[in-house]
């Protein structure tokens, strides 16, 4: 909800009222009676949408209407309804017809004899509220909703809002993944992160690789992960930009600054080029995917390694391979990334599935190409625009859907949002599994041999 102030709707009633409307839509605060009492109630109806008002009482009811058009004083708005929410429950009404005109006539605003907000004027800014229930007229209002009237000196009143109602768009009716956007879903993904155990004795951690172009959020999203476990944001070098010679550099996640470790440890490199004689070449790549290379191995455009390169493992074991690879891909370029990367990644992709690591796609930046998601990323499984990016990444590194999951990384915020956390903690989430059933899987083959 965006605002020119405080609103006095809080999320939890804003998530109530939402469920109103049959289409996800944003609020956007026009007036508060508290705060712009001096200044004109009429004029904020600017231009043509839709509109809820709102009055709040200190029992912690919102009660108000709904309209479909600015109020006029012709015609009517079959679409208006009256409501009163609390922080758990919405309950909508649907109004007498001489209340499906909305009239504002200089300082009253009248859904017939329903609902009434009447400004009384300088020196006083007061408004009077009315609320009618009656035996005339079937308002739809509780019966304990009795004909009252309050203003702003009353103990019961506490304030009055306006707000312009727009459509997200670009939002399907329900998502095709289901996730639950709460505080303690994001709570249950730390501790598994924090709890998690590798099935393999032998390793303490698993070590995952971040592979794709420049700019794509490699980087970016090893210091988001960590700015959810730190419950700050945090920030670190960039493996895959500027100029030629990039370290390998393996960052492990840990429960906390100072913290423990968990068994998450993820290996950063320079970024993958458009040809094999610019940035990160396969043969590279595949040397870490197999453990040859060690932590702080410095890379050369145009110079592979070998086995005369410094620190050169001729034989590593368990705990120098990678054990999970992911490829990320920036959503806002899936469209646009040349036939000479796609056919880099492809390559990777074939060979390391020879080595038997899974391999997931993470795509970045899906803030940016939908406004619904941009607005909050729990709309992420709901956005058309996001679905045809992920399929369209899915078909550019030949990988089923499934494989390819979508996050935001944190970039200007100086807090973590719990719903950004948990699209984060998601995909660590679907990784750690990947990989645990591929160890699995692997341990019973050797047994069984």
């Amino acid at each position: 909800m965006s605002s020119s102030g405080i609103s006095t709707l809080d999320l939890e009633r804003e998530d109530q009222l939402l469920k109103l409307f049959p289409e996800p839509v944003r609020l956007h605060l026009l007036y508060k009676f508290t705060e712009d009492r001096s200044k004109s109630f009429s004029d904020r109806f600017h231009g043509a949408g839709e509109f809820i008002v709102v009055v709040y009482l200190a029992s912690g009811v919102a009660r108000g209407a709904y309209m479909s058009k600015p109020p006029t004083n012709q015609g009517s708005d079959e679409k208006v309804f009256l409501f009163d929410v609390t922080t758990t429950n919405a309950t909508k009404f649907s109004p007498p017809d001489d209340c499906k005109t909305a009239l504002f006539t200089g300082s009253t605003l009248e859904f017939g004899k329903s609902l009434i907000f009447r400004k009384v004027d300088p020196p006083y800014f007061n408004w009077h509220v009315f609320f009618s229930s009656g035996d005339d007229f079937d308002t739809g209002w509780p019966d304990h909703f009795i004909t009252s009237q309050i203003t702003s000196g009353h103990a019961g009143f506490k304030d009055l809002e306006l707000f312009r109602v727009s459509g997200i768009g670009d939002v399907l009716p329900s998502p095709w993944r289901e996730v639950s956007w709460t505080e303690s879903t994001r709570e249950d993904f730390i501790e598994s992160l924090v709890s998690h155990k590798v099935c393999v004795e032998s390793l303490s951690s698993v070590r995952v690789l971040l592979l794709g172009p420049t700019g794509a959020g490699k980087s970016s999203f090893v210091n988001s992960v960590r700015s959810v476990m730190f419950k700050r944001t945090t920030h670190m070098p960039d493996s895959g930009a500027g100029a030629p010679g990039h370290k390998l550099r393996s960052s492990i996640i840990r429960t906390g600054r100072g913290g423990p470790a968990t068994s998450l440890t993820f290996c950063d490199v320079m970024a993958l080029g458009e040809a094999e004689s610019a940035g990160l070449s396969v043969s590279d790549a595949l040397a870490v995917v197999k453990g040859h290379l060690p932590d702080g191995y410095r890379f050369q455009s145009g110079t592979p390694c070998h086995n005369q390169s410094s620190g050169y493992r001729a034989e590593p074991g368990i705990k120098d391979r990678i054990h999970g690879v992911l490829f990320v891909l920036d959503a806002r370029k899936i469209t646009t990334y040349s036939d000479d990367l796609q056919k880099t990644i492809r390559t990777l992709q074939d060979k390391i599935s020879d080595l038997d690591v899974p391999q997931i796609v993470l795509l970045t930046h899906v803030d940016k190409v939908c406004h619904a998601v941009r607005e909050d990323v729990k709309y992420v499984y709901t956005s058309r625009t996001v679905m045809d990016k992920m399929q369209k990444a899915a078909e550019f590194v030949s990988m089923p859907v499934c494989n390819v999951l979508p996050v935001r990384n944190y970039a200007v915020e100086l807090a973590p949002d719990c719903n950004t956390d948990i699209l984060l903690l998601s995909a660590v989430h679907t990784l750690l599994q990947a990989i645990d059933d591929t160890l699995d899987d692997q341990c019973v083959s050797s047994t069984v041999e």
